[in-house]
């Protein structure tokens, strides 16, 4: 994004000046207009935006947490959609949505639409600009939407299809939060005790002449590891997870990854019908919006996050191409349930495909809903039983030497 050095006013009438980066001189001139500044002298430059205390004008903190949410995106969509059913002008309603949203990033954004949309742009070639903000789904439905006449009822469908997303990566989220919480809680009380606690305690052990039991050897053996060594185990733990993450942006690395996720138990039938559910429902979305099927399966493939599913949707849409139905491209891989395979076939053949694949998506919901209940119920227990066992062997390990030396004081 290019930037700007400008000089303008101020609403008090002091002159001002800075830089800033816009799409074009008209973005420029509507962002400051937006900040209550009047611009009176703008010039392109390619010095680098100043930063706080460099200075120049000092950055707005705030616009780094500035984050344009899905969940916004929907909100404005289906206020979007409200209006255009009421009978508002696009550019009229365009204008309402950014006068009255609080973000003042997605509210840049919004006026820039506007005014694209003012000039004689197109709805779907406006939001095209931000591709970080509004996705491909998003955008190609809109332009379907456009072109069939029916916008409004094209983006309350995307508002749904949102809002249905985001409902289920919640409950997805709250499912793994209380697991998440535990692992860490545990983990630091273990190495609080390891470090802190048993080194102190077991140094009455030193002047032992029995043999320690294995069991406490090991304990003061980790403990000792733990407290002279920490700081390596700390940096070696971090640069594990930065080599997997690494590894895991790589094709071969996603193709591994996503392969042994699918054949974990619990976790990979959990993540199949997370796959199969979004497949379902992006693809009788868009197709009930009039995106055409191959270009819908090209965006469904890109939204699946699993990269052996997405192989399959891909070869599933060359085969397409050559003149067959989707169910039986998807039913040859074996990664899809017959059951998926069978109602697809059914859609196909009596022209009812967004429905029956309405009817899945809403099955799969429920059965990743049934899911995620299960799964929480074991780890919860299990995580209480690991972080119980953990502190139960510490304890243990050193009670056990306590006994052993009041057992041979008694027998004195």
């Amino acid at each position: 994004m290019p930037a700007f050095a400008y000089t303008g006013l101020s609403k008090s009438g002091k002159a001002v000046k800075g830089i800033e980066s816009a799409d074009n001189v008209a973005a420029l001139k509507q962002n400051l207009k937006r900040m209550g500044i009047f611009l009176t002298a703008v010039s392109e430059t390619h010095q680098n935006l100043p930063t706080a205390g460099a200075g120049g004008r000092e950055v707005d903190l705030s616009a780094i947490f500035d984050r344009i949410s899905q969940k916004l995106v929907s909100r404005n969509t289906r206020l979007l959609a409200t209006l255009l059913c009421a009978g508002v002008t696009l550019p009229e309603a365009l204008q309402a949505l950014t006068d009255q949203v609080e973000s003042r990033r997605f509210k840049g954004v919004l006026g820039d639409i506007a005014n694209k949309v003012n000039e004689g742009s197109s709805l779907a070639d406006a939001i095209a600009r931000y591709p970080d903000v509004f996705l491909p789904l998003y955008i190609n439905m809109v332009r379907a939407g456009e072109a069939s006449g029916s916008l409004e009822t094209v983006l309350l469908r995307i508002a749904d299809f949102m809002d249905q997303q985001e409902e289920l990566r919640g409950k997805v989220t709250s499912a793994m939060i209380y697991p998440i919480i535990m692992t860490v809680l545990s983990g630091g009380i273990v190495m609080m005790l390891m470090i802190n606690v048993v080194p102190q305690i077991t140094a009455m052990f030193d002047g032992m002449s029995a043999k320690l039991p294995w069991n406490t050897e090991f304990l003061i053996w980790i403990s000792n590891l733990l407290a002279k060594w920490w700081i390596l185990f700390l940096a070696g733990g971090f640069g594990l997870v930065w080599l997997f993450r690494r590894w895991r942006k790589t094709e071969s690395g996603r193709a591994t990854g996503d392969t042994i996720l699918l054949k974990i138990p619990v976790v990979g039938d959990l993540a199949r019908k997370l796959a199969i559910a979004r497949f379902a429902r992006t693809l009788s979305t868009m197709l009930a919006s009039g995106v055409q099927l191959l270009q819908a399966l090209d965006i469904v493939r890109s939204l699946l996050g699993n990269f052996v599913l997405e192989k399959v949707v891909g070869t599933a849409r060359e085969n397409i191409r050559e003149g067959e139905g989707i169910a039986p491209a998807l039913k040859r891989s074996g990664e899809f349930p017959s059951l998926v395979t069978h109602m697809i076939a059914v859609g196909e053949r009596s022209g009812q495909l967004e429905q029956m694949l309405i009817d899945v998506a809403n099955a799969y919901d429920r059965e990743v809903n049934i899911a995620l209940t299960r799964m929480t119920a074991t780890l919860e227990p299990l995580m209480i039983v690991l972080m119980g066992g953990s502190v139960g062997f510490i304890v243990f390990s050193i009670m056990q030497p306590i006994m052993m030396l009041n057992e041979m004081a008694g027998q004195q």
